[in-house]
C-alpha cells in the first residue's frame, strides 16, 4: 500500500467542490460528512496496515529498539562468564555535536516491563539528547527481545555493574563516575546495584520509578490493588509455566492499558481517526515502541512480582543477594534525583517517595547517613511522558543534566529541585547555562508526608496481602505446578503468546488480513481526491459530543470498578480473621521488616567523626572560604547553579585546580566539620587563612561576590557577622564574646551540632 502522505497544501476542501453551491444546504451538510468519512476511514485502515506492517517488520529484527540515534556495541552481556541478554552500546553524537571527554559520562539504563528498548532516546530531545547536548559522552544499557535460560535480575545486575566497570575505564579523564539515569523498572534495578557496588555510581537519576511499592492513597493508585486481588503471585507461576520458562511481557503491558481504559478502548484510535491527515507518523512511531513486547524468564518475573510488586521487600533490606549479602539501600553513597509527577497513575509520588520514610526517621539521619536526596514533582506530565515528552527533556532532564556537578557537591540532607524560567533581566542570568534557574531547595519528611500515604491499618492489609500470596503460591507448587508442567512446550507457549489479544490486534490489521490489500485502490482515490469536512458542519461537531459523551462513559467506569477494587481489597484483608489466620498480631505496630542498625557502619562513622574534629585545623583559604560560605548560605537551605558556578572558580583558578571528586570531599567535609563543631570550624578560619594570603584575598573576593548575587538578607547578615575572621591584616585569633560564644553569634541550623552517623 502506497505509505500516507499529508496533503495540506494541496488538499481540496469541501469549499473547493462548492463553487456551485447547491439550493440545498442539508444536502451539503450530508455530502460533505459521508465523503470526508469514506475518505477518512480508507486513510485511517491504511494506517493500521502500515502499522501490522512495522510491527512484524521490528519483531523480525535481532536487536529491535527505537533510539533515534545512531549507536555502537561496547559490550554484549551473552560473552560474560553468567550470560544474559543485556547489551551495553556508545552513543555516537549527531554531527557538529562536541563531547568533553573532561566531563561524565551518561549511561542511560532502559526499563524492560514489557516492552522493548529505547524509550530513553526516542526522540531528538530526550534523556540521551539533552546528555549529549551538554556534552557529555552518553551510553545506552538496553536488551534482547528473549532472556538467556537460566539468567536472573541478580545476573543483570552484576553484568551491568561490569558494564559501568568499562565505562568508567573508557573516560579515565572525566571528572566523577558515570551519572546513571533509570526509567521506570530500570530505576529499582539501578537502585539494587548501586547498594552491592556503590563505588561505580556518579549521581543516579531515577525517572517514574516504583521504590515503595504499596504506598499510594485512598481513591487513587488502584494498580496496587491487583497483587491482593488476584489472590497473589500464583497467576505469575501459572504464566510462566505455561510460557515453558518464560513470561510474556505482553501481560505487564496489558496491566498498563486496562488502567486508562478510555485511551485504551477508544481516545487513542479516535484521535488518529479524528486527524488522520497529520496524526499518522506520530502514532506510528509511538506503536512501533508500544508493541514491541518482548519475554522475561520465569524466574525474574516471579522474583520481581513477589519480592518487590506484593513483598515490597527494598526499601527494608528485606532482598539478600546469592552470596547471603543484604540489598541495603543505606549503602548508596551517590546523590539520588527522583523525578516523578502527580498526574502518573503507573508510580505515583507516594510510590516514587515513600522509600524515604521507610529507611530514614529523619533528615538529620539522612545528613549523618552522608546522603543527598532530591526530588522533583511535576503537576501534570503522564507516566511515559516523563521519558517521551519533549517538554520534559528540555526542562527537567535539560537541567539535571546541565547541573549534574551541583547536585554531586550537594551537601548532604533532603532537597526539592524548583524550576523557574530564567528571567533576561536578571543581573545573574549569565550564570544560567539553560533556559530555567534550577534551586534545591531544603525540606523534610513532612513535606514528603504531606503528598498523602498509608495509614499503619492500610499497611497490615497489604502485610495480610502479602501473607496470602506466599500461602497460594505455595499450594499451586505444591498441588497444580506438576499437571501444569505436563502440559507446557514450546509449542504451546507458542500458540498462547501468538493468541494474547495485544498481539492480535497488530495481525489483524497486517497483510495476513485478506481483507486489507485490495483497499489500497480505494486508499490511492481518498488521498488524490480529499475533500476535508470542515469544523462548523452540524453533523461532524455531533460525531464530536458522541466521542466525548463515549469517552466520559469509559472514564465513569474506570472510576467505578477503582473503587470496586479498593473497597473489596480493605475488606477482604482488612478482616480481623483474615489477619489473624496468616499470622499478624493485633499489637503489631510494625508488620514489615524495617531496616536495621549496621554495626560496623556505626563504628566507621564513629571512627570518622574523630577524624573530623581533628582536621578541622587543617587546610588552607580554598578550606577556609569553602566553609564561610557553607556557614552564610545554612540557614537559606537553598543552593542554586548560579552560585555554584562562580564556586567553580574557587577550585578552577590559573594553576591551582582540583579535581571535582576533590572539590566534592572538600565541601562534605567543611559542611560536617560545621555540623561537629561550628564554633571551632570559624575560630580557626584566620589560621587558615595565613597560609596563602594572596590567594586568600582573591577567594574572600570571590565569596562576597557569591553572597552578593545569589545571597538574601539573612545571609548577607552572617557574613557581615563573620568579616572579623576575614580581615587579611590582623591573623590574630579574636576574641570571644560573651564568654563562649563567637561574635556572629550561633547558627539557628546548628544549634544542637548533630554528628554524623548519629540516629534519633
Amino acid at each position: 500500500m502506497k505509505a500516507q502522505r499529508c496533503h495540506s497544501m494541496n488538499q481540496r476542501t469541501s469549499a473547493d467542490f462548492r463553487e456551485h453551491a447547491r439550493p440545498w444546504p442539508f444536502f451539503d451538510t450530508v455530502t460533505d460528512y459521508w465523503t470526508d468519512a469514506f475518505q477518512r476511514t480508507a486513510l485511517f485502515l491504511n494506517v493500521m496496515a502500515e502499522r501490522g506492517e512495522r510491527y512484524a517488520t521490528h519483531a523480525a529484527k535481532a536487536a529491535p529498539h527505537v533510539l533515534k540515534f545512531e549507536v555502537e556495541l561496547v559490550m554484549d552481556g551473552r560473552q560474560l562468564a553468567r550470560p544474559v541478554n543485556y547489551v551495553l552500546a556508545r552513543v555516537v553524537p549527531p554531527r557538529d555535536f562536541y563531547l568533553d571527554q573532561r566531563k561524565r559520562p551518561f549511561v542511560i539504563v532502559d526499563p524492560r516491563a514489557g516492552h522493548g528498548p529505547g524509550i530513553g532516546g526516542f526522540k531528538a530531545d530526550s534523556e540521551i539528547g539533552v546528555a549529549i547536548k551538554a556534552g557529555h559522552p552518553c551510553y545506552f544499557i538496553g536488551f534482547l527481545p528473549d532472556p538467556v535460560a537460566g539468567q536472573t535480575i541478580e545476573d543483570i545486575a552484576r553484568a551491568e555493574a561490569t558494564f559501568l566497570e568499562h565505562v568508567i575505564a573508557r573516560h579515565p579523564e572525566a571528572e566523577g563516575k558515570p551519572a546513571v539515569i533509570g526509567n521506570c523498572q530500570a530505576g529499582w534495578a539501578v537502585m539494587m546495584l548501586a547498594a552491592m557496588r556503590p563505588e561505580l555510581f556518579g549521581p543516579i537519576i531515577i525517572a517514574g520509578s516504583p521504590l515503595s511499592y504499596w504506598a499510594g492513597v485512598h481513591g487513587k493508585n488502584p494498580m496496587r490493588y491487583t497483587g491482593g486481588l488476584l489472590g497473589g503471585t500464583w497467576l505469575t507461576a501459572l504464566m510462566g509455566d505455561l510460557g515453558n520458562g518464560k513470561f510474556d511481557g505482553a501481560w505487564l503491558v496489558t496491566n498498563f492499558e486496562n488502567l486508562n481504559p478510555s485511551n485504551t478502548y477508544w481516545t487513542k484510535t479516535y484521535n488518529l481517526y479524528s486527524k488522520i491527515d497529520t496524526e499518522g507518523p506520530r502514532y506510528l512511531e509511538f506503536e512501533e515502541w508500544w508493541g514491541g513486547h518482548v519475554m522475561l524468564n520465569a524466574e525474574e518475573m516471579q522474583f520481581i512480582a513477589d519480592e518487590l510488586f506484593v513483598g515490597n521487600k527494598l526499601s527494608s533490606s528485606g532482598i539478600a543477594a546469592s552470596d547471603g549479602t543484604r540489598i541495603d539501600l543505606h549503602n548508596i553513597r551517590s546523590p539520588i534525583v527522583i523525578f516523578c509527577s502527580k498526574a502518573d497513575n503507573i508510580t505515583p509520588p507516594q510510590q516514587a517517595l515513600d522509600w524515604i520514610l521507610d529507611l530514614y526517621k529523619s533528615v538529620d539521619e539522612i545528613r549523618a547517613d552522608g546522603q543527598t536526596i532530591v526530588y522533583a514533582l511535576h503537576d501534570t506530565i503522564g507516566h511515559l511522558g516523563i521519558f517521551v515528552s519533549a517538554s520534559v527533556a528540555k526542562k527537567e532532564h535539560d537541567e539535571f543534566a546541565s547541573n549534574i556537578d551541583l547536585i554531586d557537591v550537594l551537601p548532604p540532607g533532603l532537597y526539592e529541585a524548583v524550576l523557574t524560567p530564567k528571567s533576561d533581566v536578571d543581573p545573574t542570568s549569565d550564570l544560567v547555562a539553560g533556559d530555567y534557574l534550577v534551586r534545591f531547595v531544603s525540606r523534610t519528611l513532612e513535606d514528603i508526608r504531606a503528598l498523602g500515604g498509608n495509614s499503619e491499618e492500610d499497611e497490615r492489609c497489604f502485610a495480610a496481602a502479602a501473607r496470602v500470596s506466599d500461602i497460594n503460591l505455595g499450594l499451586y507448587r505444591t498441588f497444580m505446578r506438576p499437571w501444569v508442567r505436563s502440559i507446557a512446550n514450546d509449542g504451546v507457549a507458542s500458540w498462547i503468546r501468538n493468541l494474547h489479544p495485544l498481539r492480535l490486534q497488530y495481525e489483524m490489521f497486517s497483510a495476513k488480513n485478506p481483507l486489507l490489500p485490495p483497499m489500497g485502490a480505494l486508499v490511492d482515490m481518498a488521498e488524490d481526491y480529499r475533500r476535508v469536512v470542515p469544523a462548523d458542519n452540524p453533523m461532524w461537531r455531533a460525531q464530536e459530543q458522541m466521542s466525548e459523551q463515549i469517552e466520559k462513559g469509559l472514564d465513569a467506569y474506570r472510576d467505578w470498578r477503582d473503587a470496586m477494587c479498593e473497597a473489596t481489597f480493605y475488606a477482604i484483608y482488612g478482616a480481623p480473621l483474615l489477619q489473624a489466620l496468616v499470622g499478624l498480631k493485633a499489637s503489631d505496630r510494625q508488620v514489615r521488616e524495617q531496616a536495621g542498625e549496621d554495626g560496623a557502619r556505626r563504628a566507621l562513622v564513629a571512627r570518622r567523626i574523630e577524624e573530623l574534629k581533628r582536621a578541622i585545623p587543617d587546610g588552607g583559604p580554598r578550606e577556609a572560604v569553602t566553609r564561610a560560605l557553607l556557614y552564610v548560605r545554612m540557614p537559606e537551605g537553598v543552593a542554586d547553579e548560579r552560585g555554584f558556578n562562580l564556586l567553580r572558580q574557587v577550585r578552577e583558578e590559573a594553576g591551582r585546580g582540583m579535581s571535582l571528586s576533590d572539590f566534592k570531599k572538600l565541601v562534605r567535609e567543611q559542611y560536617f566539620m560545621l555540623q561537629l563543631d561550628e564554633r571551632t570550624c570559624l575560630d580557626t578560619i584566620p589560621e587558615m587563612l595565613a597560609e596563602d594570603p594572596e590567594l586568600a584575598a582573591d577567594l574572600i573576593g570571590r565569596l562576597r561576590r557569591i553572597v552578593n548575587v545569589v545571597g538574601q538578607s539573612t545571609t548577607r547578615e552572617r557574613l557581615a557577622g563573620i568579616e572579623p575572621l576575614l580581615r587579611l591584616d590582623d591573623r590574630r585569633r579574636p576574641a570571644r564574646h560573651n564568654g563562649d560564644e563567637p561574635p556572629h553569634g550561633r547558627s539557628s541550623m546548628t544549634s544542637r551540632p548533630q554528628e554524623p552517623g548519629h540516629r534519633n
